[in-house]
């Protein structure tokens, strides 16, 4: 089942409309294959949704949001989210469906950071009134924005730092 859902991220991030049967080729399976697994398209995307949430759920497991110091677990976070995100571009762009695992996944991973930048502000690293909610907002479109333009194809490790640096120093001069 894996290889069809990553057959199905690589052809739909580059065709968005593509064909079932084009999914199926493109996984070396029949097209009776995937209509086994998946009933309808609408549940293949659904089951490379959950996928994809599930995996970043393990990147940020395996950070130690909880027990590492902040500014590494942020930064280990930050890198392998990078890598999550290239690697399911499309799923992770779909609306996650009301009550999937997909939706629960994106409410722990909300979650996780809020109190992952809790942890950061109570050790002084953001400020005592920082709104960790709007904090979260940003730290979400630097992640959107280093996946985009010029910086796409830079190591995750180094646009993460320059994620990281950003979120918590701005970009004014450093006095």
């Amino acid at each position: 089942m894996r290889t069809i859902l990553e057959a199905a991220e690589r052809v739909l991030s580059a065709n968005p409309a593509a064909s079932m049967e084009q999914i199926a080729e493109a996984a070396g399976v029949a097209r009776t294959t995937i209509h086994r697994r998946f009933a309808t398209r609408q549940a293949l995307m659904e089951a490379m949704a959950d996928t994809a949430v599930a995996q970043l759920r393990a990147v940020i497991d395996q950070g130690r949001p909880d027990t590492a110091p902040p500014l590494v677990a942020l930064h280990e976070i930050t890198a392998s989210v990078l890598r999550t995100k290239v690697s399911w571009r499309f799923a992770l762009d779909l609306p996650a469906v009301p009550g999937s695992p997909a939706a629960e996944g994106q409410r722990d991973v909300v979650r996780r950071c809020l109190e992952l930048f809790a942890r950061a502000r109570d050790l002084g690293m953001l400020a005592p009134d920082a709104d960790l909610e709007w904090t979260r907002r940003v730290y979400y479109a630097l992640i959107g924005e280093a996946l985009h333009g010029d910086d796409a194809g830079t190591d995750p490790d180094v646009l993460a730092a320059r994620v990281v640096d950003t979120l918590l120093h701005g970009v004014g001069p450093r006095g």
